[in-house]
């Protein structure tokens, strides 16, 4: 999956498209010192959106703003999850 463009929202959130998911726009806050997803405004051209692909959604943003350190550092951090970054 690849994290096509992103852009900051009202109130500091950020809209993010992904190139799995073109159609459905990804809305993520900041919390702490790194960004988790708020809501998915899921279109039905695209697939069905798992939880393997919110957690590498999540991921990818991350590591685009520099903020993975505090993603990592969060209670739920799975270190098993895996990003291809083709």
């Amino acid at each position: 999956m690849r994290l096509v463009s992103w852009a900051y929202t009202k109130k500091y959130n950020i809209k993010a498209m992904f190139d799995q998911f073109p159609f459905s726009p990804v809305i993520f806050r900041q919390i702490k010192e790194y960004y988790f997803i708020y809501t998915v405004k899921w279109n039905p051209a695209d697939p069905p959106v798992r939880r393997t692909d919110l957690e590498e959604m999540e991921m990818l943003l991350n590591i685009e703003l520099g903020t993975f350190k505090g993603y990592q550092q969060r209670k739920a951090f799975h270190p098993h999850a895996k990003t291809s970054h083709s």
